[in-house]
């Protein structure tokens, strides 16, 4: 069951504000297609009202930053089972949208924008065509579903199904009206199953082998050496970023490849994630927050109180590492751009096979 939103105006007598509606839920759409912040800050909207080939229409379309896909539906008049099997119908014409598609899509949406260069210039990376809708998610944003319904989306998505539901609330204070949010499930659950159909060849796959990949990204908000002395990954900046290190659990082995450069070490995760604001690391000046000792503490004390952008850490016992100036890298090596996955792809498979030869300590106790 979703998390019951209220609010109290806050004073020493607390009132409670009344529960409300939107006129329409095209106001809603509308404040979405404004601000499409309201349902998450790492998607770009790329499509409005796009036809597909039996004549319906997706609400929205937007695009994460692996360049997996996200159809977004309004409930709108629908029963809820009726939209949830309308959002299944609409996820299979999603599944075939080659990149010409989705580049005329957008383009039709932004009055003649480039795909390529709004995802460059809203992501600061390159939309690379083999990369773009390898998955996708459903979203269905709702007002409120009967128990039912709500079972069939959970049932789907512990099938490996990426599918969700977020749940808008309106309160009423005087002449203003606030929105508040809650989802269904753990959004990193739907990232996480989005993520592993990313890792799994379309044409084959195979059980996974127990073995984590990292990325380790962004060299402009973290730094691999600091990571490798003080034993640690991380990841901030927004919560597409950080969610899949829930994944993490002590004693699962990590590969951690910096995106563009190679692998570059391969450890045990100690405990589970913990947010900059509490996270210590062992210094020679004995232990300290790693936000006060790190080379980017400022940009982690701006986003410590924001549980979304705040940067997150995994302790991690490392096997072997190597710096980025001997990072391990072959053509046909695996990559992805989740921060954490486990992938199904016999790509993998052949990486590892690689890998355990460049880190030849991977199965040791004992750390370099």
């Amino acid at each position: 069951m979703p998390v019951h939103h209220a609010i109290w105006r806050v004073g020493d007598s607390p009132q409670p504000l009344t529960i409300s509606k939107l006129a329409s839920e095209q106001l809603l759409e509308k404040m979405i297609l404004n601000d499409p912040t309201i349902l998450s800050d790492q998607w770009m909207i790329i499509g409005h009202q796009e036809n597909t080939l039996d004549k319906g229409r997706i609400d929205l379309l937007a695009i994460a930053p692996d360049a997996s896909l996200i159809l977004i539906e309004l409930k709108r008049d629908r029963t809820p089972r009726d939209v949830v099997a309308q959002a299944l119908d609409y996820a299979s014409w999603v599944d075939d949208l080659t990149a010409d598609r989705l580049s005329q899509i957008y383009e039709k949406f932004s009055g003649g924008g480039n795909l390529g260069e709004a995802f460059k210039q809203r992501f600061n990376a390159e939309l690379e065509e083999e990369s773009l809708n390898q998955s996708h998610q459903i979203i269905i944003v709702a007002a409120e579903l009967d128990p039912s319904t709500e079972r069939i989306v959970d049932y789907l998505s512990k099938k490996g199904i990426s599918i969700n539901v977020l749940f808008f609330k309106v309160f009423q204070h005087g002449d203003e009206q606030f929105l508040s949010r809650a989802w269904l499930i753990d959004p990193g659950e739907t990232q996480t199953n989005a993520a592993q159909a990313t890792a799994a060849s379309s044409n084959a796959k195979e059980p996974w082998n127990g073995e984590f990949y990292v990325s380790f990204g962004d060299p402009q908000s973290r730094v691999w050496e600091e990571a490798r002395r003080y034993g640690f990954i991380s990841a901030g900046g927004g919560s597409w970023y950080s969610q899949t290190l829930k994944q993490l659990q002590p004693g699962d082995r990590v590969w951690v490849n910096i995106p563009k450069t190679g692998y570059v070490g391969v450890g045990l995760v100690q405990s589970a994630v913990e947010p900059a604001s509490s996270f210590t690391i062992n210094t020679e000046d004995g232990e300290k927050r790693a936000m006060e000792v790190l080379k980017y503490s400022d940009l982690y004390h701006r986003n410590a109180d924001d549980p979304d952008k705040s940067e997150y850490f995994v302790p991690v016992k490392w096997l072997e590492t190597r710096s980025e100036q001997e990072a391990a890298s072959e053509v046909g090596f695996f990559g992805n751009q989740n921060t954490v996955c486990r992938p199904t792809a016999p790509r993998w498979r052949h990486t590892i096979d690689k890998l355990k030869r460049y880190f030849p300590h991977w199965n040791t106790e004992q750390s370099e």
